[in-house]
């Protein structure tokens, strides 16, 4: 027998291995589904949503009391259509996995796939502007606020469709510091005092530009230049259509490897823009990792 202290060391054979706690990767929270008008399709209403738009009609100047009226205006019709689709995820889970691993963990497995579908409608949202008729800004440009205030100003003096309050901004994480130079820039030049460059200072940017709320979206993404594509939009403008609300499905499966369960998780929807060109303007400038 050997002559030495006992340690863990010593009898590392009969440590046990405990979880002591379980987590997921931590992952931005969706942004596009809440700033957007939601619509849903009902049961029973066909596969696609369906807007009819009237379009203005034309007053005209009566020159006299004498003058016959006779030039009736013609009513016209435009249709904004939306077709939900379907999007979804499958896991699988062994009769093993749940007889063995921790319980911490298996929870963390239940939250997963809905997490998975959130971020692909968000994904799909921010998608949207990229589809914008018209881009403030280009490739390998700096971002600032000026650019926000003159996307709601043409948004809400459009000649052919003003667009309604609310306003809102989605931009990536990197833009919202531009921003943060941009309000703090004169700080060290002079006295700081209360106010929103005190605030930003102190807290980031978080507010309005013009009137525009602002919301970094934390999903969207950077080309290979380190450019990402944000955008300015009425509510109005981006209109999210829901089909089915989230539906689930769980078959055992007895024939794989001693026995599991087959899980998959559904949802039914898409976005489209209402008053194309109009209401939604694309914001294209470059988001490289700050420096300093």
């Amino acid at each position: 027998m050997p002559s030495d202290y006992t340690t863990t060391s010593a009898l590392a054979d009969s440590l046990p291995t405990v979880v002591a706690a379980a987590r997921s990767v931590r992952e931005h929270a969706p942004g596009m589904p809440g700033l957007v008008d939601k619509q849903t399709l009902g049961t029973g209403r066909g596969n696609t949503w369906r807007e009819i738009s009237i379009e203005r009609l034309t007053a005209q100047t009566v020159a006299s009391e004498t003058t016959d009226l006779d030039n009736p205006q013609q009513y016209v019709d435009t249709l904004f259509t939306i077709t939900p689709t379907v999007v979804g995820i499958q896991t699988y889970i062994s009769d093993r996995v749940r007889a063995r691993v921790d319980k911490q963990v298996l929870r963390e497995l239940g939250q997963a796939m809905q997490r998975a579908i959130d971020r692909r409608k968000d994904l799909d949202g921010i998608t949207v502007l990229d589809g914008a008729t018209t881009a403030l800004g280009s490739a390998g440009t700096t971002f600032a606020s000026s650019y926000i205030a003159a996307a709601a100003t043409r948004i809400r003096g459009d000649s052919d469709e003003p667009g309604p309050e609310p306003l809102y901004a989605g931009i990536h994480p990197n833009h919202a510091y531009d921003l943060y130079t941009e309000q703090t820039s004169g700080i060290g030049t002079y006295i700081v005092s209360p106010g929103r460059t005190a605030d930003t200072f102190a807290n980031g940017f978080a507010g309005k530009v013009s009137n525009v709320a602002v919301h970094e979206l934390g999903n969207m993404t950077r080309d290979s230049a380190g450019d990402s594509k944000g955008g300015v939009w009425s509510k109005q403008g981006i209109v999210l259509v829901q089909g089915r609300s989230p539906w689930t499905f769980t078959r055992k499966e007895p024939q794989r490897g001693g026995g599991g369960d087959s899980l998959w998780l559904y949802d039914e929807y898409a976005y489209g823009e209402r008053s194309s060109g109009n209401w939604l303007y694309e914001l294209y400038f470059d988001s490289s990792d700050p420096t300093s």
